[in-house]
C-alpha cells in the first residue's frame, strides 16, 4: 500500500512539473507570442496568457506626481497623469487653448456675462459604476468652494477666493434634471470658460470622494479614458483602458506606465535601450541625437511657459525694490539660454510669454550689466554685498532643463557683485511646500500656462490673492490688483491687453523676479509610437496613442 502510494505521488509530481514547464515555454520563451524589435529593444507589447498582445506605454518623466487629485495642487506631474484619468466640461484644442466641447456638449453664456448653461453628455459612467451627472458636477463645486487655500489651492486662484468671500466670483451652481447645470456668476469673468477648462477643475465621482475621504488623492476615480491601477511612489504610477469609456475607440492603448526617472541622462539612457517609449525633459542638447536615430523621434511642446528666478520681498534685503532689480542686472541670461537650452529657448523680460495676447513688447529688458547692479547695491546699503540661500529645483521642468546647472551659473553672476549665494535643493513636494511658505530668499520656478489667458500667468502668479497659493514671492501691489480685477471683469479684447501692459510695466519696476527664459520643452519617443500631439500646457491626453 505504501508502494503504491510512493508511485502514484511520484506521478503527481511529473505532472506538476510538465504543466509548469510548458507555460513557461509560452510566457517567456523563444517561440509564441513572444515579441521584440527586429533592432533588439525591449518592445512595448506585453502577451497575456491567453496569447493576446496588450500595447503599454511607457512614459519616463523627471519627476513624481505629488498628488492625484488634480483640485488639490497647482503643479503639472500631477496634470500630466490625471488628465487621463479626468475630465473637464470643457476641453481645449488638441494643440492650443481654444474653448471645445468636454463632458458639456454645449454651454449658452447669457448677455451679461453672468449666467452659463451647460448641457452634458448622457449614458457616461464614472470609473466606479456610477452615473456622471448635474449633481456630480455641483458637488464637485461645492466641494471646491467651501474649501480653503492649502485643500484647494487653484479654485482660489482662478475664483476669487471661497464661498463667503468678498472676492468669490462664483455666484451659485445648480443642477436643472439630470442633464443641464447653470452656474452664475457674482461679476463677469472674461477667461471663466477657459478656467474651467483646466485640468485641476476635472469632474470626480462624488461617490469614490465620499468613500475615500483624505485619502481620494491616491484612489482617483473619474470619467477619463484609463482608470487608476497604482501608485508606488517615486517610482511608477499605471494606468490602464476604460473599457467602459463613452467615446467609441479610444482608448487605444491597453496600459500606460507613467515612470519616474529624475536625472535627465538616465531617463534618455532608458529610452535609447528602449526600456521606455516616451520621455519628457529632454535636454535641448540631446535633440539633435534624438533626430539621428532612426528609432527615436523628436517632439516639440508648443512653447507657453516661463522659468524664473523669484525673489520672496517678505524676506530681508529682497524687501528692496533696489537689491531685487540688481539681482535682475547681475544674472547673464543669455549664457544660461546658450549653455543649456541649444536654441530653443529666448530670453525672458516679463512674466509671461510673447504668444499670450497682452505682452507688453514694449519693455525693455533687464540688460546684463554687474556694475549697475553693485551700484544699485551701494544704493540699498549693501555696497559690500550680502549672503543669501539661492534655491535650486531638483526635477527638470519644461522651462528649466537642470536646475541645479543652471543655479551654479546664478551663484557665479552673484559671486561677481558680491553676493554670496549657498545652493539649497529639496525633494520637489517639500520645495514646493517651503516655497510656497515664503521660507526660500530665491527661488528657482517656472510655469506652464494652464489655459492660455494672461491672467493666468499676471494674476495667479504675482496676486495678493494668491499669496501662499501661487504667488511664492509675497508681492503685492494695489495698484497692479485693481488692473487684474478690472481685466477679469472686461470683456472688450482690447481694453483688455493695455490693462495688462500697465500691470507689466509695474511688474518690471518692481522686479520681484528675475524672467529668466521661455523655451521649447522636447520630448523624445519611440519610432513606432503615433497620435501623441505634445499640448502647450503640457497635460497630454493620451487616448489617441498607439504603435505602428
Amino acid at each position: 500500500m505504501k508502494k503504491n502510494k510512493f508511485w502514484l505521488f511520484l506521478l503527481l509530481l511529473l505532472l506538476v512539473l510538465s504543466t509548469a514547464l510548458a507555460a513557461c515555454s509560452q510566457d517567456g520563451g523563444t517561440s509564441g507570442d513572444d515579441v521584440k524589435k527586429d533592432d533588439g529593444k525591449k518592445d512595448s507589447t506585453e502577451v497575456k496568457e491567453d496569447g493576446d498582445k496588450v500595447d503599454t506605454l511607457v512614459f519616463g518623466r523627471g519627476g513624481d506626481s505629488t498628488s492625484l487629485d488634480p483640485s488639490r495642487v497647482t503643479e503639472g506631474e500631477t496634470f500630466k497623469v490625471t488628465v487621463n484619468l479626468f475630465e473637464t466640461l470643457l476641453n481645449f484644442g488638441e494643440q492650443d487653448t481654444t474653448i471645445q466641447p468636454g463632458l458639456a456638449k454645449s454651454w449658452d453664456p447669457s448677455e451679461d456675462g453672468l449666467t452659463y448653461t451647460f448641457e452634458l453628455e448622457e449614458g457616461v459612467k464614472f470609473h466606479d459604476g456610477t452615473d456622471f451627472n448635474a449633481d456630480a458636477v455641483v458637488a464637485n463645486f461645492e466641494r471646491w468652494a467651501n474649501g480653503d487655500a492649502d485643500t484647494f489651492p487653484y479654485y482660489n486662484s482662478m475664483f476669487g477666493g471661497f464661498k463667503g468671500d468678498e472676492g468669490h466670483v462664483i455666484k451659485s451652481v445648480t443642477a436643472e434634471g439630470d442633464h443641464t447645470v447653470i452656474i452664475q456668476l457674482t461679476r463677469p469673468q472674461a477667461p471663466f470658460l477657459k478656467n474651467i477648462a483646466m485640468s485641476m477643475f476635472a469632474i470626480a465621482s462624488p461617490t469614490a470622494i465620499e468613500e475615500f475621504g483624505d485619502k481620494f488623492d491616491s484612489n482617483p476615480v473619474g470619467t477619463g479614458p484609463f482608470k487608476f491601477v497604482d501608485w508606488k511612489r517615486n517610482d511608477s504610477i499605471t494606468i490602464e483602458k476604460n473599457e467602459e469609456y463613452w467615446q467609441d475607440g479610444l482608448p487605444k492603448l491597453n496600459r500606460v506606465i507613467f515612470k519616474s526617472i529624475p536625472d535627465n541622462n538616465a531617463r534618455l539612457n532608458a529610452l535609447v535601450a528602449g526600456d521606455i517609449d516616451l520621455a519628457d525633459g529632454i535636454n535641448p542638447s540631446d535633440g539633435i541625437a534624438i533626430e539621428a536615430d532612426s528609432n527615436l523621434q523628436l517632439f516639440e511642446r508648443p512653447s507657453m511657459n516661463i522659468g524664473y528666478l523669484g525673489l520672496t520681498v517678505t524676506r530681508p534685503p529682497f524687501d528692496k525694490k533696489e537689491v531685487r532689480q540688481a539681482m535682475n542686472y547681475a544674472i547673464d541670461k543669455q549664457s544660461i539660454i546658450d549653455a543649456f537650452f541649444e536654441g530653443r529657448a529666448e530670453s525672458a523680460k516679463n512674466p509671461m510669454p510673447p504668444s499670450i495676447s497682452g505682452y507688453n513688447d514694449d519693455i525693455e529688458e533687464y540688460p546684463f550689466d554687474p556694475e549697475k547692479a553693485k551700484e544699485l547695491l551701494k544704493e540699498a546699503g549693501l555696497e559690500d554685498g550680502f549672503t543669501m540661500e539661492l534655491w535650486a529645483m531638483p526635477v527638470p521642468r519644461p522651462y528649466m532643463p537642470d536646475g541645479g546647472k543652471v543655479a551654479e551659473v546664478i551663484q557665479k553672476n552673484l559671486a561677481d557683485v558680491g553676493i554670496t549665494a549657498e545652493i539649497k535643493s529639496f525633494e520637489w513636494a517639500t520645495y514646493l511646500d517651503l516655497a510656497s511658505k515664503g521660507e526660500a530668499d530665491a527661488f528657482m520656478l517656472g510655469w506652464t500656462g494652464d489655459n492660455g489667458d494672461a491672467d493666468n500667468f499676471l494674476y495667479v502668479l504675482l496676486d495678493e490673492d494668491n499669496i501662499g497659493s501661487n504667488n511664492y514671492t509675497y508681492f503685492k501691489n494695489d495698484e497692479m490688483h485693481d488692473l487684474f480685477i478690472e481685466a477679469q471683469t472686461e470683456v472688450d479684447e482690447e481694453k483688455r491687453t493695455d490693462l495688462y501692459k500697465k500691470a507689466q510695466e509695474i511688474i518690471h519696476e518692481e522686479a520681484p523676479w528675475v524672467p529668466l527664459a521661455h523655451s521649447i520643452p522636447l520630448l523624445g519617443g519611440s519610432a513606432d509610437l503615433t497620435g501623441f500631439v505634445p499640448h502647450p500646457t503640457g497635460s497630454d491626453l493620451l487616448s489617441n496613442v498607439e504603435f505602428k
